[in-house]
């Protein structure tokens, strides 16, 4: 097992599985369920067999279980009875959970082998928008929040990012060839959060529209250049934290003068940048969506 991060405070706990630091002081305390060592002044701290059989005894208490029930059982009893709960179809929640643990620890294995068990039943989509989705979530407040590092980012950021590529590569043998709407996926310069965009590629492609993905950090100048290969081109980007707030109106008023220059060229925009600015007066070329499924839903 890793050293990278062995040793939790009452806050991670809380921030990782959901339950609040009062709650589980509460449970300390009534049912004994976790033993934290204390530091010279009192201070609680958890090893990660504590934030594990934390985690598990979330999911059960979240699927039914009362947690007076859940403190009887016995130590290898809480899993098996976690895997028994997944077994009978609720297993979002505890993959996103063993997902977060591959995390912590580094574990290439952990999380290859929970996707797998996910593919058994679900197809990559719904394993996107149900776990991925989710997953991505937490971990943002994790990060946040000084729970986890960068580190623990990329590498779960890295392996989602091979799987969506891997479903990308599947669909390459469908490619039609251009014959009107061509979309042309990218990020600003120095936005490098490409997670969601790859994702709308997928879908994208796996309904048999044209794409061309040119991923990170894109000069907007350069975006022109398509427009000399394509009659009608949607451009499409994904705002997470460039371009900044104060820069954001000024983007799209030079996206405008720069590169829409016809009826037939528009810009679709996704992220949380968006929800500081209200672009409603551009509706007819740029439009904003609040989530992947609205621009599925357009096309």
């Amino acid at each position: 097992m890793n050293n990278i991060k062995s040793d939790f405070s009452i806050k991670d706990l809380e921030n990782l599985s959901g339950i609040k630091a009062h709650t589980i002081r509460i449970w300390e305390k009534r049912y004994n369920l976790l033993e934290p060592e204390r530091t010279d002044t009192n201070i609680r701290h958890y090893s990660i067999e504590s934030l594990q059989k934390l985690l598990n005894v979330a999911y059960l208490n979240n699927n039914g279980y009362k947690i007076s029930k859940i403190a009887k059982l016995k130590k290898d009893e809480i899993p098996a009875n976690v895997r028994e709960v997944a077994s009978r179809g609720s297993v979002e929640h505890h993959a996103i959970n063993a997902f977060k643990m591959s995390m912590l620890n580094f574990d290439q294995v952990l999380f290859y082998n929970t996707y797998m068990n996910l593919l058994e039943g679900n197809t990559f989509r719904d394993i996107f928008y149900d776990v991925f989705i989710p997953l991505l979530n937490d971990i943002g407040l994790l990060w946040q929040t000084n729970t986890i590092s960068p580190a623990h980012e990329h590498f779960l950021s890295i392996h989602i990012k091979q799987k969506i590529l891997l479903n990308i590569e599947k669909l390459q043998n469908l490619e039609p060839k251009p014959s009107t709407k061509t979309f042309v996926l990218y990020l600003p310069e120095n936005e490098i959060h490409d997670i969601g965009l790859l994702f709308v590629n997928y879908e994208l492609r796996s309904r048999g529209y044209h794409t061309i993905f040119l991923g990170e950090s894109v000069p907007m100048s350069s975006l022109n250049d398509l427009l000399n290969f394509f009659d009608e081109v949607t451009y499409i980007s994904y705002f997470t934290v460039k371009p900044e707030d104060d820069d954001l109106i000024q983007y799209i008023e030079d996206f405008k003068k720069q590169i829409i220059k016809k009826d037939s060229t528009k810009l679709w925009l996704l992220g949380k940048k968006l929800a500081s600015v209200d672009i409603s007066s551009y509706s007819k070329d740029v439009i904003a969506f609040k989530s992947i499924k609205d621009i599925v839903k357009e096309l």
